[in-house]
């Protein structure tokens, strides 16, 4: 694979996987401009009118308003219990430890429709009412996990000598960790935060279990394509969905470096 054939095999072989990937959603986003209300390739005229019509549906507003609610607070409940979950493991050796652990990583390797119904179970059970909150315990459970590996991975690769080098030089616990806990732990924690919050706004199986009546903007999207109705407005609110998708990843990429410390600049 070091020759020049080699070189040339392996470069096709990505740009085939690239364009598996990508083909099929630049196709969607190209779609969102098609003026006939009719998915036919090529396109034969631009337009932004579906981008206006979805713009003033109050339903994809609406949709639009609670995903980003859910994934706001569903991320933010990962940070916290995922950061504490990873420092907890790390820091300290108790019975049971490893346990633990393989208990905070089964909700993501279990089936969204078995944590789905699980916690439609308990709701019910619980005669727990369908709200925004419940939609927020579903997405928390696996939303954590993904901060807790972030941040259990950094921990991992950060020699421990740091911290007690701070506290040999008579740093409190606040300045240990502005100076030194923060700066080692801040890609983990945008990194975290973006997937976990991205995981979150695109979620379709647990959120039908959890949401009752209430409609996210995936649910909102797979009832039109099922019903085939509004596809020129669903292409239109994909196009927009993706994009809210990519730009937090540029900005986050953009304010880092390669020594996975947050740029001061």
């Amino acid at each position: 694979m070091t020759g020049r054939g080699g070189r040339i095999g392996l470069g096709l072989w990505t740009a085939l996987v690239l364009a598996f990937l990508w083909v099929p959603i630049l196709i969607i986003m190209v779609y969102a401009f098609n003026g006939s209300v009719l998915q036919t390739w090529p396109v034969q005229n631009l337009t932004l009118h579906w981008f206006r019509d979805a713009w003033n549906d109050h339903e994809v507003r609406s949709s639009l308003w609670l995903s980003v609610k859910v994934g706001l607070i569903a991320t933010g409940v990962a940070l916290l219990l995922g950061t504490a979950a990873s420092f907890a493991i790390h820091r300290f050796r108790f019975f049971g430890r490893e346990s633990i652990s393989f208990l905070l990583l089964l909700p993501l390797a279990l089936p969204g429709i078995i944590t789905g119904m699980a916690l439609n179970s308990f709701y019910v059970f619980a005669g727990i009412s369908f709200s925004i909150w419940t939609i927020v315990i579903g997405h928390a459970t696996f939303c954590v996990v993904v901060v807790y590996n972030n941040v259990l991975a950094r921990l991992r690769r950060t020699s421990p000598s740091l911290v007690e080098a701070s506290m040999d030089l008579g740093a409190d616990g606040w300045q240990t960790f502005r100076f030194v806990v923060w700066p080692v732990l801040s890609t983990a924690l945008v990194a975290g935060g973006l997937l976990a919050f991205a995981l979150s706004f695109d979620e379709v199986i647990v959120t039908t279990f959890t949401a009752g009546a209430q409609t996210t903007l995936p649910i909102f999207i797979l009832d039109n394509i099922q019903r085939g109705q509004q596809l020129p407005i669903v292409n239109a609110v994909v196009f927009v969905v993706i994009l809210l998708t990519v730009i937090p990843v540029v900005i986050s990429q953009r304010l880092t470096h390669e020594s996975g410390l947050l740029s001061s600049r």
